[in-house]
């Protein structure tokens, strides 16, 4: 049954926007789902082919097309993602192609793209890697604002690699600089071996969550599993792909990788210990939450043993 409530204007072929955004709101704010007067609306001006801002000046919707919005909101008031529903994703200036098979960017690893693109401008033809690309966001984010990077995007899964490969075409149509695809284990020991010593920035968006955590519906029933846990304690998958960072940054090159907000010691620890890093950094959202950890390969190119100890206080 239908968690809609007719309208009373249904039936007579129009509907306005402002009303059909109101039902929609209701329906999701009652499942729970939101914020749900921002997806009503981006829901009603996906339906109307039309961007958000315009909703005021659009159209009524037909009776056909509010159909359809109804059969929107009801796959989002059972948990399907709005990204999944639209088949877009925002991320800072793009808005990327997404679907089942591949991790839904998030808002808050804008934050990591936003340093590594920092970190590139400057650089008179920078190289930089996204290890772990998915939809490619970082990697097209950092091609888009830095048209003088050399960027290659590396991603395992076959599924997350036909979107990873169609952000790419598209994003190059437009007019950004195109992008490497690499399709290989981000902890082989032999990953990009034509790159050792060379990378200058190297972004990683990792799986990290411990295998035990509860996620919500939309992530435990569409985002690929392999994209979102790393083993028991989260850092499966970045513990060997630090190493291999270590091997393609040159001397002076930087990393930031993505982490659980449980790891915000773990992974500037395992960074300090290794011996291959310095300038450790640990970074928060707009939250307040840890989000990223940051460090540049040692000056010399070298090992340095047990490295230092991490300290708690050194963000």
């Amino acid at each position: 049954m239908s968690t809609l409530p007719q309208h009373p204007s249904e039936g007579t072929g129009r509907v306005r926007p402002s009303a059909a955004v109101g039902r929609a709101a209701r329906a999701l704010a009652a499942a729970g789902v939101g914020p749900a007067r921002v997806e009503a609306e981006l829901l009603t001006a996906y339906v109307l082919g039309v961007p958000r801002g315009r909703l005021a000046l659009a159209d009524d919707l037909s009776d056909d097309q509010l159909a359809r919005l109804d059969g929107l909101v009801e796959r989002r008031v059972g948990r399907e993602p709005l990204q999944h529903l639209t088949g877009r994703a925002g991320f800072r200036h793009l808005e990327l192609v997404v679907g089942p098979g591949v991790f839904v960017p998030r808002p808050e690893t804008e934050l990591l793209a936003g340093w590594g693109i920092e970190q590139s401008r400057g650089l008179p033809e920078p190289l930089v890697v996204d290890l772990c690309s998915g939809s490619g966001a970082i990697a097209l984010a950092v091609a888009q604002e830095v048209p003088a990077a050399r960027v290659v995007a590396v991603e395992r899964s076959p599924a997350a690699l036909e979107w990873l490969r169609r952000n790419a075409a598209e994003r190059a149509t437009a007019g950004d600089r195109r992008i490497e695809v690499v399709e290989a284990d981000v902890t082989a020991p032999d990953l990009l071996a034509d790159l050792v010593g060379r990378v200058d920035v190297l972004l990683c968006n990792p799986p990290y969550v411990p295998v035990e955590v509860v996620v919500p519906p939309e992530v435990a029933g569409h985002d690929p599993a392999e994209a979102v846990f790393g083993g028991a304690d989260g850092l499966d998958v970045i513990r060997p792909m630090l190493a291999r960072a270590a091997a393609l940054l040159r001397p002076g090159g930087v990393l930031g990788v993505e982490h659980d907000d449980t790891h915000d010691v773990a992974v500037p620890a395992l960074l300090a210990g290794s011996g291959w890093f310095t300038a450790v950094d640990e970074h928060r959202d707009l939250t307040g939450r840890p989000r990223y950890a940051t460090a540049s390969r040692r000056a010399d190119g070298q090992h340095a043993g047990s490295g230092r100890a991490w300290q708690t206080d050194s963000s």
